[in-house]
């Protein structure tokens, strides 16, 4: 079928639109940060982002019709995955756009965050700087199996759920960092509050495994 550039134009930009359609839900938006930390069963999934397996199986779909995510079955379960790092890296991109530019947004993720620690994170460039020197301690407070799926390069996994229980594994002479999945992901500022209760010097940092990457590649 031969187009004209008008009519190529449009359907390219229609095709375009059902990816953005695509993207129009903060439940599928979850679910494509926590794909971007690793494969998971859509049972936990749905846990993460306290939907039914149903609802969270549907929004799923959508992903995958849009090419953003990927299926397997592994024995009864489903297992889904990000289509690619780029996704992640799309996910990154929206949140920033709209951290600079929707006052709403940004205004209630300051509020959020400002309640709870009046520090701010620690950025990229004094996290890199820390963790040469050997001032800094990473810790990766997600779940162990996105850990296990790719984390920061020196990070220890210490999941927020086994935090207290760990403690005596941290040092107490330097600062710990905790990071997690990304901007809106609050595991890292409670992991900060149950560090500083036990007596550590703690503070949060926005980095992730994605912004991470160029830099200092993932291990796995």
């Amino acid at each position: 079928m031969h187009l004209s550039p008008c009519e190529f134009k449009a359907d390219a930009f229609s095709r375009l639109a059902e990816v953005g359609k695509a993207l129009s839900s903060g439940t599928r938006l979850q679910l494509l940060e926590l794909l971007a930390q690793g494969p998971s069963s859509v049972e936990v999934l749905a846990a993460e982002v306290r939907q039914s397996v149903a609802t969270t199986s549907h929004h799923l779909q959508v992903l995958k019709h849009a090419q953003l995510a990927r299926s397997r079955r592994d024995g009864l379960h489903v297992i889904y995955s990000a289509a690619g790092d780029d996704v992640g890296a799309l996910l990154a991109a929206l949140q920033a756009v709209a951290g600079r530019h929707f006052a709403a947004l940004s205004n209630l993720t300051r509020d959020y965050f400002a309640a709870r620690d009046s520090l701010e994170p620690i950025d990229e460039a004094t996290l890199l700087e820390g963790l040469r020197d050997g001032e800094l301690v990473l810790v990766d407070v997600r779940p162990a199996h996105e850990y296990a799926a790719g984390h920061i390069p020196g990070a220890l996994s210490i999941p927020l759920a086994t935090l207290e229980a760990r403690l005596r594994e941290l040092p107490r002479e330097r600062t710990i960092v905790a990071y997690c999945r990304g901007p809106y992901c609050a595991l890292a500022a409670e992991a900060v509050d149950r560090l500083r209760a036990g007596g550590f010097e703690a503070r949060r940092t926005a980095a992730t495994v994605s912004s991470l990457r160029p830099q200092l590649g993932v291990a796995r």
